[in-house]
C-alpha cells in the first residue's frame, strides 16, 4: 500500500533529518536520500520541487517546534528571569534531541544550498533573540533587572552563546552535552542586576 502524500513528505523529511545526524557531515544528495528511502529521485520530486524545499520543510519543523515551546514557557512562567533560563535550557535540549536539525540551524548543512535557506535561518535567529528580549523585558518590568539594563544587547549575547554552543555541539560530532554544564554557566550568564 502506497503512503499518502502527506505521510510520504514526512518520511522524506525524517530520513533527511536522520542523514544529517551523521557526524561526518557529508553533503546529502537527492540520489543518496532516494536510495535510503528505496525510491527513485523522481519520486522525491513528486513531493518536493527541489532539495531546497526539503530543507525548507525541516526549517519549518524547527521553527514551529521551538516557538511552540517558547510560547509555552512564556505563558506558564510569570517570572521573566525564569523564562530566559528555561528558554536557553530548552534550546540546548532541542539540540541534543535533534542533532541533525542542528546542522541545519548552524548553517553547516546549507553551505552548498540556496542562499535563501540561510536567510531563513537568520530570520529564525532574529525571532529567537526577540523572544529572549521579550522575557528580559518581563524581568525588567518586575524589577528582576535594573531599568537601565540594555535588554537588547543582553539578548544578543545570550543568543550568541546559544549559537556558539550549538556550533561546538555540531563540530564535536554531537558528543558535547549542552545541558551538562548549564547550572554553572547560568551563574555567569544570568546575572541580571
Amino acid at each position: 500500500m502506497a503512503a499518502k502524500q502527506g505521510e510520504r513528505r514526512v518520511q522524506i523529511l525524517q530520513m533527511l533529518a536522520s542523514m544529517l545526524e551523521d557526524p561526518r557531515g557529508e553533503k546529502i544528495t537527492t540520489a543518496a536520500l532516494a536510495k535510503r528511502l528505496d525510491v527513485s529521485e523522481a519520486a522525491l520530486y513528486r513531493h518536493f520541487a527541489s532539495k531546497a524545499q526539503m530543507f525548507d520543510g525541516l526549517i519549518e519543523f524547527i521553527e514551529t517546534t521551538l516557538f511552540s515551546l517558547i510560547n509555552k514557557i512564556q505563558n506558564e512562567r510569570i517570572d521573566g528571569a525564569a523564562q530566559v533560563e528555561q528558554i536557553v535550557f530548552m534550546l540546548f535540549g532541542f539540540a541534543e534531541k535533534n542533532p541533525g536539525m542542528m546542522r541545519v540551524l548552524t548553517g553547516e548543512a546549507l553551505v552548498y544550498e540556496h542562499e535563501r535557506l540561510q536567510q531563513r535561518i537568520n530570520q529564525l535567529y532574529d525571532k529567537l533573540e526577540a523572544a529572549i528580549r521579550q522575557s528580559l523585558r518581563v524581568a525588567q518590568a518586575s524589577g528582576q533587572v535594573e531599568r537601565t539594563f540594555d535588554v537588547s544587547a543582553y539578548a544578543t549575547v545570550l543568543l550568541a552563546f546559544v549559537i556558539g554552543r550549538w556550533q561546538l555541539f555540531v563540530k564535536s560530532g554531537f558528543r558535547n552535552e549542552l545541558q551538562k554544564d548549564w547550572a554553572q554557566q547560568k551563574e555567569f550568564l544570568l546575572r541580571f542586576a
